[in-house]
């Protein structure tokens, strides 16, 4: 039986009177109640009805050739839960956040730097980049306004290092921060980083996704603990395209007795934008919340959406989708690796003042080598492959972007042999007979968590029953995707407190440098209460050999060196069964047959261009 989720207003349930599920702070508790394969199906049933009509409300003739031509209608199934980027806990925050907010400049797909706030892009030929590698000069471009007519200038670059650094902040964007020494403003259009010691990768701050510059008049007040209160993370003021009308709450989503909520956001065009005349579209729309199957049906067969984030449905149904002629899958390869998470903490100790999953207890069963290789050997990658299709493959790697940073000397195999014995090798037996495995009267059985996802549940099936043939028991666990992938304080049931014994989700490297993505396996990044939860290492695994690695990417200027040092990073993790990748996950959205202009690039949000977007005749 498999755990779902059921919001309530307060108290907490035992899983037979063993272990306690989903505890929550004061202010909104949420628990934890069995429920019946049957069941859990019926309750999707009942989501994707009640986000049909979600849907149908978004065009009351809800047809292709009906829509408004003016309205860009964007859905993102996976409710984003802030519009503030350096507080965004993944990619649907960071879509929604990009369309109001610019960084310095981005990455296209092939991995060239395209400019954005700034004037030129900094080079050692133009003397921007220093010969040493310790600093980058950035030029910004003039005459820019915040939406509302404020001058946009270097303060507003400054203040927005300040505030990502700041610890009481908690920022998901440290990662591209971690070499910087200081940021000065040499002038109101001149920014100079100068890093703590040579730095290959200079382009990483201010930059991206991570490198979306703030507004100091509007968060100075917040740039302290208060920063998750700021009402500018939901009414931001930005330098892009658009700027926000309304950000819209709508709690019309059903799961049994329990209420998911959604979100309506609207934006229209913002009238200090550098290139106003060229904007398409006199509104956009994006809808938050649902779920992947409805967001397929809505852009491909429907009509009724002009793009569709995340497809991650099955193959056969993206195909008898896109018979209907209305929609077109839009599918590109990037850094994201679908991965089980193996956690190195202890999920059921407490420290003093309750938090789990602390690096104080080491996780008493998968501390074991031999139980984690185990682990790994007897997941069948290749079949969970087969769920997606053309838009994944399986992999031994979780550095897989780009090309040439993906190892070539790590294999992947599926053995039930192999895995029972070192399972024996590690005296894990079953000695009672009830086909479970067991050491010194422990039991071995895991918690599995993931959010609500066909795919992902379909994959969670797989790998139970395989673990189950090894002797080894699986608890599926699920999780609405806005709780899992979001970083609410609200909620002990993420991703980044990782209060479970594996977790599923898809991660990867956010730049063509892996470096702020690699540093997420080193000892001082374990995500812990006191620092929020915010650094980046959720697993916390922690080997010496892989922080020496790492510390020596961070100043290698030699690029080959630097490459074969982040590959063998990626070889360690893997030879230690620190992780157990699945696939290499295709970036997978849909689009209307109208909609032109859409550019992606793996190294920013697919919205970084919407500037572009228009509905062709």
């Amino acid at each position: 039986m498999d755990l779902m989720l059921n919001r309530v207003n307060q108290g907490e349930r035992t899983r037979r009177g063993r272990y306690m599920m989903g505890v929550q702070p004061a202010r909104k508790a949420l628990r934890w109640r069995l429920t019946s394969p049957r069941k859990s199906k019926s309750r999707r049933m009942v989501v994707t009805g009640a986000i049909t009509i979600l849907l149908i409300g978004l065009s009351q003739t809800a047809r292709s050739a009906d829509v408004d031509r003016d309205t860009l209608r964007l859905l993102i199934w996976q409710a984003p839960s802030t519009l503030n980027p350096h507080l965004a806990p993944g990619i649907k925050d960071q879509t929604a956040s990009r369309i109001v907010y610019e960084p310095l400049a981005s990455f296209d797909d092939e991995g060239n730097l395209v400019p954005f706030l700034a004037a030129e892009i900094p080079s050692v030929a133009n003397g921007q980049v220093a010969a040493d590698g310790r600093s980058v000069t950035w030029k910004l471009r003039p005459n820019v306004k915040w939406s509302d007519g404020v001058p946009f200038t270097a303060k507003d670059v400054l203040f927005t290092h300040a505030y990502i650094t700041n610890k009481d902040i908690g920022s998901s964007s440290t990662g591209s921060y971690r070499s910087v020494e200081k940021v000065e403003a040499l002038d109101d259009l001149t920014v100079k980083v100068t890093f703590k010691t040579v730095n290959p990768a200079w382009s990483l701050p201010f930059v991206g996704v991570q490198g979306m510059i703030i507004p100091e008049h509007v968060f100075a007040a917040y740039n302290n603990k208060d920063a998750v209160y700021a009402p500018a993370n939901l009414a931001p003021i930005g330098t892009g395209p658009y700027r926000l009308k309304e950000f819209r709450t709508e709690d019309v989503l059903l799961i049994g007795e329990d209420v998911v909520n959604t979100v309506k956001i609207i934006f229209e065009p913002n009238p200090e934008y550098r290139d106003r005349a060229s904007l398409n579209f006199k509104q956009v729309t994006l809808q938050g919340g649902g779920d992947a199957n409805t967001a397929a049906d809505a852009v491909l067969s429907e009509g009724i959406i002009d793009y569709a984030w995340n497809l991650q449905v099955g193959e056969a149904e993206l195909r008898r989708l896109e018979t209907k002629g209305v929609g077109r899958v839009a599918l590109y390869w990037g850094s994201y690796v679908e991965r089980v998470m193996l956690n190195f903490s202890d999920p059921k100790r407490e420290t003093a003042d309750g938090e789990r999953s602390s690096t104080q207890f080491p996780h008493p069963i998968l501390n074991d080598r031999r139980v984690r290789q185990a682990l790994s050997v007897a997941v069948d990658r290749e079949k969970i492959a087969e769920l997606y299709g053309r838009s994944a493959r399986a992999t031994a790697n979780v550095l897989v972007s780009p090309a040439s940073f993906a190892s070539q000397n790590t294999r992947w195999e599926f053995n039930l042999d192999k895995a029972r014995a070192l399972l024996d090798e590690a005296g894990w037996r079953d000695s009672d007979g009830d086909s479970v495995r067991d050491k010194n009267g422990v039991p071995l059985s895991l918690i599995f968590q993931t959010s609500f996802n066909s795919v992902r549940e379909k994959t969670q099936d797989i790998i139970k029953a395989d673990f189950a043939s090894i002797g080894v028991r699986v608890e599926n666990k699920l999780i609405d995707a806005s709780i899992f992938l979001g970083s609410t304080p609200d909620s002990t049931n993420t991703r980044r407190h990782f209060y479970s014994d594996l977790e599923e989700f898809a991660y990867g490297n956010k730049g063509p440098d892996p470096g702020s993505y690699m540093i997420g396996w080193t000892c001082a990044e374990a995500a812990q209460k006191a620092n929020n939860w915010s650094a980046s290492n959720w697993a916390r695994y922690c080997n010496g050999e892989y922080d020496a690695l790492f510390k020596a990417s961070a100043t290698e200027m030699d690029p080959e060196k630097r490459r074969r040092l982040f590959v063998a990073m990626n070889d360690l993790l893997i030879s230690d069964a620190a992780v157990i990748p699945l696939v290499e996950w295709s970036y997978v959205s849909g689009l209307r047959n109208d909609i032109v202009g859409y550019d992606p690039t793996p190294w920013d949000s697919e919205t970084w261009n919407i500037a572009k977007w228009q509905r062709k005749n």
